[in-house]
């Protein structure tokens, strides 16, 4: 029988950078990071592609309540270091007019091998995300989650949406990010895997061709991280609110432990065709919460609210049993008011298309609830 796996939990996101003057992003990651990284109060503070942005990692946490306390500790960290400097943080996956050709790259050996590599696809990736690790030791039942569990990635992308807007437009998306993201080679949601000897021949075919050095260049939805042994899910958009964030990162959390109980029965849910994903992950994307998604066993349209609410009833159990039902929360009210997406277009109809105040209004709200 497979082990129970340890469901710990990490959380790594990635903050724009703002001059609080013009509201623009502000190429400073420089200012920040000497030899690379920094760790600081147990964060890793780290470098991305473009210098106005800095990623920070939680450390491995054993449940909810820790990560909470470890990613408010982060960002409270990371808003007083930017203040500190005369910047200040925003939680998005987009910024909302800034252009990506005026956004230079991090002079770090590594990006300018991106930039070298990707071309144009690279210096455009001006987005932001937040990845969340769920311990899975067993990388048979890692394989066998990563198949199932992107089902409900687009379910979890619709509860996330951060990034209307692009270079001062409003795009009628709701997570721009995820569609600049697919520009990418081996992005979006995998395809289906028999075990860990087919993920590997996956991966050393790779390798041996030249395509990739290694697994970390396989930068799909979900993936078994190449390093750690965990479950790594990267379908989000970064949430503005830590109790938003905390409350997907718990909802990951639970369907793994879902997934691992049905398979101790030895049964799961079915395996549903990557086309068929890709279908609802474009309508997350496109429409966030006030779109349908189809549910394939029905062949029928479904309000993405009604998708969702029937999730957390299927998981229900699981969050009980993991204690994290006050973690959970926020999702209902998500589903009630809306996400950051939706916040940032009242915010951008309230004030006659006020891009600046859209930031300003993210700067504050990405501080919410760090007290």
């Amino acid at each position: 029988m497979t082990p129970r796996p340890s469901l710990s939990i990490g959380i790594e996101e990635e903050y724009q950078i703002v001059d609080p003057e013009t509201r623009e992003l502000r190429s400073y990651i420089t200012e920040f990071i000497a030899n690379g990284k920094l760790v600081l109060m147990e964060c890793e503070l780290k470098p991305e592609l473009h210098q106005s942005m800095v990623e920070l990692g939680t450390p491995v946490c054993s449940d909810v309540a820790q990560v909470k306390e470890a990613l408010a500790k982060q960002r409270r960290f990371i808003c007083h270091l930017a203040q500190s400097k005369g910047v200040e943080i925003a939680a998005a996956s987009t910024h909302p007019f800034s252009k990506w050709m005026d956004q230079p790259v991090t002079p770090f050996e590594r990006y300018q091998g991106v930039l070298e590599e990707m071309q144009l696809l690279a210096q455009r990736l001006l987005i932001f995300g937040m990845h969340v690790h769920v311990g899975v030791e067993d990388r048979t039942f890692a394989i066998d989650a990563m198949n199932v569990a992107r089902y409900m990635l687009p379910h979890i992308l619709a509860l996330s949406t951060s990034s209307p807007f692009w270079m001062g437009r409003r795009t009628g998306l709701k997570s721009y990010r995820a569609n600049i993201f697919e520009d990418f080679p081996r992005s979006g949601t995998s395809d289906v895997y028999r075990s860990p000897a087919d993920y590997d021949a996956l991966i050393n075919t790779l390798v041996n061709s030249r395509c990739i050095p290694d697994a970390s260049k396989i930068w799909w939805d979900v993936r078994p991280h190449h390093q750690y042994p965990t479950l790594e899910f990267r379908i989000c958009d970064i949430p503005t609110r830590i109790d938003d964030a905390i409350a997907i990162a718990a909802l990951f959390q639970a369907i793994v432990l879902w997934l691992w109980k049905l398979r101790r029965r030895n049964i799961t849910f079915r395996v549903y065709r990557r086309e068929l994903i890709e279908e609802n992950r474009w309508r997350a994307a496109r429409y966030g919460l006030d779109g349908k998604l189809i549910d394939f066993g029905k062949s029928a349209e479904v309000p993405v609210r009604d998708l969702i609410r029937e999730l957390l009833g299927m998981l229900a159990e699981e969050i009980d049993e993991l204690g994290t039902a006050d973690y959970v929360r926020p999702i209902e009210s998500i589903l009630t008011h809306g996400t950051s997406a939706d916040r940032q277009l009242r915010v951008y109809e309230e004030t006659g298309g006020d891009l600046k105040a859209v930031v300003d209004h993210l700067v504050a709200e990405t501080k919410t609830g760090l007290a």
